[in-house]
C-alpha cells in the first residue's frame, strides 16, 4: 500500500494552453509554417495540482477562472483529475490563456495573457497546520505575500516567472523551487534555507543558505516536449519534503518525475504514484 503523502494546497494559476508544434522556432519577425495546433489545459498552479493529484497527494486548488467556456473546461480537468476546485472562484474576467510555441527538439517560448489569474485571492481561505501550500507567481505577488502571513505550516514557492521576493518571503518560505536562470535573476535566494534549483537535463540541486547539499543526475528520456516538466517537478518536490522523505530520495524522485513529464505533449501529463520514481 502507498504511504500517505499529505494535504496539498495550490494557490495559483489556471490557464487555456493553445501551443504550436513548429519545426524550429521562429526568429524575431520570422514566420514559421507547417505547425500543428492544439488546445490543453494549463497554467502553472493548475499544472502542478494536477500533477500532485496525479502522483497521490491529496490536493486542492485556489485560484480564478473565468465565466465563459473556457472557465468551465478548466474546472472540469481539475476535478478530473481529483483536484478539488471548490476553492477556484468564477470571476468576470476572461480565462487566462498561453500561447505557446514548441520545437522538435522540446525547446518553447511562452506567452501568457493572466486574465481571471489577476483576481486570485486568498482571503476567506483557511489553510490548515498539516496541509502544505505550494504557490507560484503567475498570480499578483500581494497574493503570494499574504500566504506568507496566513499559512501555519509548510509554505513552497515556486518563484516563477522570476521577480524580486521580499525578504520576509524569502525567510518565511519553507522551499523555493527555481530553474537555473531565474536562481541567477534573484540573488536574495542565497539567504532561503532552501532552494531547488533545476538544470534540466543536468538535473537538479538543493542549496541552504547558498551552499549546495544536494546535487542528483536527471534520468535521460528522449523529450517531446518541456511545457509541463518544471510544475511536476515542483509538486513531486513538494510532496516528497512535507512527507518527510530524506532530500536526495526527494530531489531523485522529483527530477525522475520531470524527465518523464517531458516524454509527454501538454502540461498536464500523465503520472503515476509519486513511490514508483524514487
Amino acid at each position: 500500500m502507498a504511504s500517505d503523502l499529505g494535504a496539498l494546497c495550490v494557490v495559483g494559476s489556471i490557464n487555456v494552453d493553445v501551443t504550436a508544434s513548429v519545426v524550429r522556432l521562429p526568429g524575431a519577425g520570422e514566420t514559421v509554417l507547417g505547425g500543428t495546433l492544439r488546445r490543453d489545459a494549463g497554467g502553472k498552479g493548475a499544472n502542478q495540482a494536477v500533477a500532485a493529484a496525479r502522483l497521490g497527494g491529496r490536493v486542492r486548488m485556489v485560484g480564478a477562472v473565468g465565466d465563459d467556456t473556457d472557465g468551465l473546461g478548466m474546472l472540469q480537468n481539475l476535478t478530473d483529475a481529483g483536484v478539488d476546485a471548490s476553492g477556484v472562484w468564477v470571476v468576470d474576467s476572461p480565462t487566462g490563456t498561453a500561447l505557446i510555441t514548441v520545437d522538435d527538439a522540446g525547446e518553447n517560448q511562452i506567452v501568457v495573457c493572466p486574465g481571471a489569474n489577476q483576481d486570485v485571492t486568498v482571503d476567506g481561505t483557511e489553510f490548515g497546520a498539516e496541509e502544505a501550500v505550494l504557490v507560484q507567481l503567475e498570480i499578483p505577488l500581494p497574493v503570494v505575500e499574504a500566504l506568507a502571513a496566513t499559512v501555519p505550516g509548510y509554505l513552497a514557492i515556486n518563484a516563477a516567472p522570476a521577480q524580486s521576493l521580499p525578504a520576509a518571503l524569502v525567510a518565511r518560505a519553507d522551499l523555493i523551487i527555481v530553474n537555473e536562470t531565474e536562481y541567477a535573476l534573484l540573488p536574495e535566494l542565497a539567504a532561503a534555507s532552501l532552494v531547488a534549483v533545476t538544470y534540466g537535463s543536468a538535473g537538479a540541486a538543493l542549496l541552504s543558505a547558498g551552499r549546495e547539499i544536494v546535487r542528483v543526475p536527471a534520468p535521460a528520456v528522449r523529450s517531446v516536449s518541456s511545457v509541463g516538466a518544471g510544475d511536476a517537478f515542483c509538486a513531486a518536490l513538494t510532496l516528497a519534503l512535507h512527507a518527510g522523505w530524506e532530500p536526495e530520495r526527494a530531489l531523485r524522485a522529483a527530477c525522475a518525475v520531470g524527465a518523464d513529464a517531458v516524454t509527454h505533449l501538454g502540461a498536464q501529463p500523465p503520472l503515476r504514484s509519486l513511490e514508483t520514481y524514487a
